[in-house]
């Protein structure tokens, strides 16, 4: 049966580029996206469209890891991390913007940020198939598409009003060429602080870089200027339930053992919540 164009889809179509050809436009042809020369990529049955060539779209975050995470964001544990997001977006647009989520998982952030900007688009570019899925149900404004962040981005120059990039791989040259000469990168990433809790109770959980800092100056200071810098530190409440999937939503789902998660002796009932979030400029 053929898939219909998504309307986020179709809001976004104006900002996708042929990733094969790079130059030409692409548009609806029945359950797919097809540029003039006849390039075409499909657009799947869950709505999102996979842009992706010579490989299918493949991640570390399986069906499991992202379930642990719908459940845990549903919780609203880290809304006042969103917010905070979503206070730099809102200064960065006015009127009918657009905010592509470089690495937007299962499209929690952007949701919080179209939420508060009723007259603005958004695209999240995501490898997971698993939480395209949800990233493409995510808000009625929001597309969805399989990409590789590490790659040329499917988008033309100067799309964005804002890039948004939340505990996801960057790319720096590839924000700048994106981003319309106002416009604004937002990054949020934790700090040494952040889980420190469920890190010294699991030393198999991935660390945190302590020069994490000195490597985003480093490759972002080329091209981009730091406008303004947010801390966000809570402490968190945390049941059993709440744990597990805060630790089985991460990378490091992949690194402690399933007998240790379900076991839950070593779990704290509360943990430090820590993360800069930066607004910088185009240089």
């Amino acid at each position: 049966m053929p898939v219909s164009l998504p309307p986020a889809l179709d809001l976004s179509l104006d900002l996708l580029r042929c990733p094969t050809c790079r130059t030409r436009q692409l548009h609806p042809d029945r359950s797919a996206l097809r540029c003039p020369v006849g390039h075409t990529f499909d657009i799947a049955r869950h709505g999102y469209a996979s842009l992706l060539t010579g490989a299918r779209a493949t991640s570390g975050d399986d069906a499991a890891m992202v379930q642990a995470r719908d459940r845990f964001l549903s919780t609203g544990a880290y809304e006042p991390l969103r917010e905070v997001g979503v206070r730099l977006a809102v200064d960065a647009v006015s009127g009918r913007g657009t905010v592509v989520d470089v690495g937007c998982g299962t499209g929690y952030y952007l949701a919080g940020v179209l939420d508060r900007l009723p007259s603005a688009r958004g695209l999240g570019l995501e490898t997971s198939v698993r939480a395209l899925r949800s990233a493409a149900r995510a808000h009625d404004r929001a597309a969805a598409v399989a990409w590789d962040v590490f790659r040329p981005f499917p988008l033309v120059d100067g799309a964005a009003d804002v890039v948004l990039n939340v505990f996801a791989p960057r790319n720096p040259a590839e924000f700048h060429r994106v981003l319309r000469p106002t416009g604004r990168l937002i990054v949020v990433r934790p700090t040494g602080r952040h889980l420190a809790e469920l890190r010294g109770r699991m030393p198999a959980m991935v660390t945190i870089d302590p020069a994490k800092e000195q490597r985003l100056h480093r490759s972002l200071d080329p091209l981009f200027e730091a406008v303004v810098t947010q801390q966000v530190e809570y402490c968190l409440p945390l049941t059993k339930p709440n744990a597990l999937d805060l630790v089985g939503m991460t990378p490091s789902a992949r690194h402690v053992s399933r007998a240790a998660l379900a076991a839950g002796r070593a779990l704290p009932d509360r943990v430090t919540v820590s993360v800069l979030a930066t607004a910088y400029r185009p240089r």
